[in-house]
């Protein structure tokens, strides 16, 4: 029982985690796509401007993992580690995952 227990508690964390960071990575995608839009809209204002042509969409940038997003991800790892969660093996290996990607 307490093995599920421990299992059920591992997904939940890491669920939990990749959620917080999918959410993190949208919102700042939606961020920088807002900012290209009002930046391509404001030449287009001028006075007797002539109407451009439309644009092609922009590929989104690669979502890159900044150092903030690593070093929070380490400090969550750290506490599920203390909490007893996540086993030495274990912490070592997300560890290398977040800081390889």
């Amino acid at each position: 029982m307490p093995g599920l227990l421990r299992g059920i508690a591992r997904t939940a964390a890491i669920a939990g985690t990749a959620t917080a960071v999918s959410n993190r990575v949208s919102r700042r995608q939606a961020g920088r796509w807002a900012q290209q839009e009002e930046s391509q809209a404001a030449p287009a204002q001028g006075a007797y401007a002539a109407p451009a042509p439309p644009a092609a969409a922009a590929p989104p940038p690669p979502a890159a993992s900044s150092m903030d997003d690593k070093i929070s991800q380490l400090k969550e790892l750290g506490e599920l580690k203390a909490q007893g969660v996540l086993t030495e093996s274990e912490f070592e290996a997300q560890k290398t995952r977040i800081l390889n990607s």
